[in-house]
């Protein structure tokens, strides 16, 4: 290691800055446990360490451990049972990227009806917040708000757009194929008539 190495360590440990080889700032490494979470389903903490680990970043369970509790991380339910960590919302001035929405459709919305301005996206137990905060954070100006429970999300359209555009614009966002929107459709207008 050479001295001007911005990574290299003092005698006594890292530097300052808390950076030696294999080792990150707690917010550089909190940033890196964000990307993961965002691009993969990370299932446990012994797999988000393996998974810092093939980046070359040194972190033991605990502060993994500690790093998703101040980031909020929260396990929600995958399709199939199956749990892994999500985090709720994105910081509040930050618009998600289009594939950002995309994939947190695809993965978590199962079904879209709309009334008047209004759409309902259902999801898996425990995971409407996830689609709530990225509709939030996806700079559609169509979206006035999101209230997000535990499995339905209500999203309020502007009137001029409607809930039936908005509707089929996020059934094609979340990969809800032509037959399935018709099944959804149906189900909706049986409702209609009770």
């Amino acid at each position: 290691m050479t001295t001007t190495d911005a990574t290299a360590a003092t005698p006594d440990g890292p530097d300052a800055t808390g950076a030696a080889a294999g080792r990150l700032t707690k917010n550089q490494r909190q940033h890196r446990i964000a990307r993961l979470l965002e691009s993969q389903a990370v299932t446990s903490q012994t797999q988000l360490v393996a998974l810092l680990a093939e980046q070359g970043i040194d972190a033991t369970q605990t502060t993994v451990s500690r790093d998703l509790e101040d980031l909020g991380a929260v396990k929600v339910r995958l399709p199939g049972g199956e749990t892994a960590y999500a985090l709720p919302e994105l910081p509040v001035q930050q618009i998600a990227p289009e594939d950002h929405l995309r994939r947190v459709l695809g993965d978590w919305v199962v079904h879209v009806a709309y009334s008047g301005n209004l759409v309902v996206l259902r999801t898996p137990p425990g995971s409407a917040h996830v689609v709530g905060s990225a509709l939030d954070r996806s700079g559609l100006e169509e979206v006035v708000g999101t209230v997000a429970g535990d499995d339905t999300v209500l999203v309020v359209v502007d009137e001029r757009v409607g809930g039936n555009a908005m509707a089929a614009q996020l059934r094609d966002v979340a990969g809800i194929t032509g037959a399935q929107a018709l099944a959804h459709k149906s189900e909706a207008n049986g409702k209609d008539g009770d």
